[in-house]
């Protein structure tokens, strides 16, 4: 249920001080206090509330220690325990007298960020528009923004052996479904299989098994490399120059070797072998790195 606005009685407490009475009124939170539209921020977190239930804490109480904890970067704890000792804290968030005791639970913190979600960019928002109404901030200094995303989330996977196999036996597969040529088998389901397991056997610690899941990637790809090499549009080795005229005859057996270095190139088997060489011996200083194999070249079986 949405919670009751804070207001000021204006009157004093023969028990209790009031906080305008023991403070610095020219404090810098003070004054950030006083030009922070506390309304304007409730009427924009009014609908995450339900209509019925227990009133919830007060909104200038909860926003406020979240600026405070961004402004002096403290903790949820931190934040907390400062609060009940420093009276300009107490001010800030809305409070008349002085608080010997935190009136919340420390945990409601946290609640209250998953129930904000996306609303935390208003705290940003009014941060700018406060600052640019004090001075603070002129408009020439928005044009251009910094934005430092070291703590952002990012998609970012670790180059194991195991998926730069599986990566190979993908990479080849489309290139061989792009240029025609027809593969005897894919090996997509083992691969995606044994890289898995891979993951999991060296997760567990177990590594006999992790190598012998790697020894399967190392095969299917090798398998996969040489029908590239081996089966291709072109078929070079049908080519009418390297066709025998009698197969019964010795010399039709030694043609049909194929040549050692044939005059006219694959273009599928020169782009296979270029992808691999990106892939497995990157430039120094590319950053990739396989657990495992420091700067060892990874052999192909």
């Amino acid at each position: 249920m949405r919670p009751k606005k804070q207001k000021a009685t204006g009157s004093g407490d023969l028990f209790r001080a009031r906080l305008d009475q023991i403070i610095n009124m020219k404090h810098e939170l003070v004054q950030l206090a006083g030009r922070v539209d506390w309304d304007w921020i409730d009427g924009e977190i009014a609908p995450l509330y339900s209509e019925n239930g227990r009133p919830g804490i007060a909104t200038r109480f909860v926003i406020g220690l979240l600026l405070l904890k961004q402004i002096y970067g403290l903790s949820d704890e931190g934040v907390c325990e400062r609060w009940v000792h420093d009276p300009y804290f107490q001010y800030f968030t809305g409070e008349e007298f002085f608080q010997h005791s935190f009136p919340h639970e420390r945990s409601d913190l946290s609640h209250w960020r998953k129930r904000l979600g996306d609303k935390l960019e208003l705290l940003l928002a009014e941060s700018l528009r406060v600052a640019h109404e004090a001075g603070a901030l002129r408009s020439q200094d928005l044009k251009r923004v910094t934005v430092d995303t070291t703590v952002q989330p990012k998609a970012i996977t670790f180059p194991t052996d195991a998926k730069l196999l599986h990566a190979a036996i993908k990479g080849l597969n489309r290139m061989a479904r792009k240029h025609g040529v027809k593969l005897r088998q894919s090996y997509l389901r083992v691969a995606k299989t044994a890289a898995m397991m891979a993951g999991r056997y060296a997760h567990a610690k177990q590594f006999r098994r992790h190598q012998r899941q790697l020894r399967i990637l190392h095969s299917r790809l090798g398998r996969i490399i040489r029908t590239h090499t081996t089966r291709s549009p072109s078929e070079a080795y049908d080519h009418p120059r390297y066709r025998p005229q009698d197969r019964r005859s010795s010399c039709a057996r030694e043609r049909l070797r194929p040549p050692a270095q044939p005059r006219f190139a694959d273009p599928l088997a020169t782009a296979a072998s270029a992808w691999l060489e990106a892939l497995f011996f990157p430039r120094p200083g590319g950053g990739v790195h396989r657990q495992g194999q420091g700067s060892r070249a990874l052999q192909l079986q």
